[in-house]
């Protein structure tokens, strides 16, 4: 059985993670968040939708670092081989290496906390802390654009299907249907803010004081020391690492 964690516990953890990982700006450690990332969905049984999910925003920046710090890195001495301007060197191998491994921890865990994290329960427990009712908004709005995106799309093509629309196999015709989704996917959207807007509006969203939920979010003692324990690490790890590269024995 999984443990019921608070919301804030989760968004703790993951942003202390980062944190460090960056701090320590090393590809070894980005390279075991990651992977510990991955075995941890695999754990949880949301594996398939942390690494669809991941690759699908990994994949064209993996290629772009390839492409431009793999074949342009201003700074490489060591050539592996060249083509006219387009060079391959070691050292903008190795770069492109670091900044992909550490996107990639970056993302995984990020995916990983939006597929575990139930978005209503973070809001209360936003609501708890006084912070200003925007930046909850913000954030939930953030990790559900996603889910609300893929059923909008699917209506959307349910919808011009009945209406006759075929995709046939064909590159050309595919990229028409694509297009012909695209219009009323983003019209849609836009129609939906204005619409949620003023449900805001009529419920007092953006009025001061405190305010009240009717969701009760599990937390305890535990949990509140391991989330000003861990953010205090993540802090003392980011501390170190200005103070090594201030005094010149950070790594590169």
């Amino acid at each position: 059985m999984v443990p019921r964690f608070n919301p804030l516990t989760l968004l703790a953890a993951a942003a202390a993670v980062l944190a460090m990982t960056t701090a320590a700006s090393s590809w070894a450690v980005s390279l075991t968040v990651a992977s510990g990332a991955v075995a941890l969905a695999a754990a949880l049984g949301r594996a398939r939708r942390v690494l669809l999910a991941g690759g699908a925003i990994l994949a064209p920046f993996w290629l772009s670092l390839l492409v431009m710090h793999g074949l342009f890195y201003p700074e490489g001495r060591t050539v592996l081989a060249g083509w006219g301007p387009a060079r391959v060197t070691a050292e903008g191998i190795g770069f492109a290496f670091d900044m992909g491994l550490r996107t990639s921890a970056f993302v995984l865990v990020l995916m990983l906390f939006s597929f575990s994290v139930r978005v209503p329960d973070l809001v209360a427990a936003l609501a708890t802390l006084r912070l200003p009712p925007q930046f909850g908004y913000v954030l939930a709005s953030t990790l559900m654009l996603a889910p609300i995106i893929a059923v909008r799309l699917h209506t959307v093509r349910q919808a011009q299907e009945s209406r006759g629309l075929v995709v046939e196999k064909g590159l050309g015709s595919r990229l028409k249907a694509v297009r012909l989704q695209m219009v009323p996917l983003v019209l849609g959207l836009v129609h939906d803010a204005g619409t949620r807007a003023q449900a805001l509006d009529a419920r007092g969203f953006r009025r001061a004081g405190r305010r009240t939920s009717y969701r009760e979010v599990h937390d305890s003692a535990a949990q509140r020391f391991f989330r000003w324990a861990i953010l205090l690490l993540a802090g003392a790890a980011v501390v170190l690492r200005i103070v090594a590269s201030a005094s010149g024995g950070g790594p590169a």
